[in-house]
């Protein structure tokens, strides 16, 4: 078990008794802890010398550490084959801390932060040209967290620094502008717009989003779990010490809280089952239609080079500089034998007896 394992074990029946969580929440926690467990099956495989391996199936939440990261670069992926060769503005739009808790009640209210997202980048290209309506290409995906772990709904946005006109003109854009984001509301949140008359919080500063860096650039800023093990520094039973650097100053902060509060920040931003967090809007929208050739930034000579490396074999290799399938006694490559699932009191003798008689391994 990773560390993260061991807390969600430790506190599963607080969680489900006193903690009242939603039903998908309980799902991925069930999942998580269970990740890598080879009581819930897996495949076998084995080597001309005799040496056998068991490699247990992974849980596939997203909320799982592992899983989640190996999600996120698949998704890093998909996305990377859809961008146009062009540069790309990183924009955040979040909103007031005062309105958060909104979201946090109702979580239908995220959709309202897409649509309003497009909205705002639509009209802001549209106006350019009215008869052209000039649309660019873009990438929402939706974060709840903050580097605190606390509830901070935000939307990461890549846009295209241009887009295509009804003639299919391409129109170059390095200004945005978002002073039409407006600034009536009702009462609830007129005082927020006293502070904020802008209605969203938009970092939009220029930035380095060249073609050629697009995938790694994609990867940290829009295809992350929520936290990782590595920022988890201690569990004593009861608290659990973490780190993050601090947005605003970049300074490292260490937190040392309750298991409880901890569990309760990580499981609030579980999504709903089917809710997508990815969203592609423009002329990366599926139902785009545009009859002009548009130059992507990865050719599709290079999607299949680009996807082995995702494969379980290949993203190990690639992480930790080892091929897992590598027989630690010969060196050859062992070969896939048989799947197993959920093999009840089945003991490793009787797995290789099993091993033995379908295989050509010699015995």
């Amino acid at each position: 078990m990773n560390i993260l394992q061991r807390i969600f074990t430790d506190y599963f029946e607080v969680i489900k008794y006193s903690m009242h969580p939603r039903d998908v929440e309980m799902e991925n926690i069930e999942k998580m802890i269970h990740c890598g467990d080879p009581s819930f099956g897996g495949a076998m495989y084995a080597c001309d010398c005799g040496e056998i391996k068991f490699v247990p199936f992974r849980c596939k939440s997203r909320f799982c550490t592992s899983c989640g990261n190996m999600y996120s670069i698949d998704r890093t992926t998909s996305m990377s084959f859809k961008l146009i060769h062009m540069v790309h503005r990183h924009c955040v739009f979040t909103i007031p801390e005062e309105l958060r808790d909104f979201f946090l009640r109702d979580r239908s209210l995220l959709n309202c932060l897409f649509s309003s997202v497009r909205s705002v980048l639509l009209r802001m290209f549209h106006n350019i040209n009215k008869s052209q309506l000039f649309t660019p290409g873009f990438i929402c995906v939706l974060h709840t967290f903050g580097r605190d772990l606390k509830w901070n709904p935000h939307i990461h946005c890549l846009i295209s620094e241009g887009g295509i006109g009804k003639s299919g003109m391409w129109r170059k854009v390095s200004h945005f502008n978002f002073k039409r984001l407006g600034n009536s509301f009702l009462k609830v949140k007129s005082d927020i717009y006293r502070n904020c008359p802008k209605g969203f919080y938009v970092y939009a500063k220029p930035n380095n989003c060249n073609p050629n860096d697009v995938f790694k650039y994609i990867g940290r800023y829009l295809g992350r779990p929520v936290i990782a093990t590595s920022r988890i520094d201690s569990y004593d039973g009861e608290r659990v010490t973490f780190h993050y650097h601090r947005h605003e100053d970049d300074k490292l902060v260490t937190e040392c809280i309750p298991a409880t509060e901890f569990i309760s920040r990580l499981i609030r931003h579980i999504p709903e089952k089917h809710f997508k967090m990815i969203r592609y809007y423009g002329i990366y929208a599926r139902h785009y239609d545009n009859e002009n050739p548009i130059h992507r930034a990865i050719p599709k000579e290079k999607h299949q080079i680009l996807l082995s490396f995702n494969k379980w074999r290949e993203s190990i290799l690639s992480s930790f500089g080892y091929d897992p399938l590598k027989c630690p006694k010969c060196g050859k490559i062992m070969f896939f034998v048989e799947l197993y699932f959920n093999h009840k009191s089945v003991s490793l003798q009787e797995l290789y007896e099993r091993i033995m008689k379908k295989s050509r391994v010699p015995t």
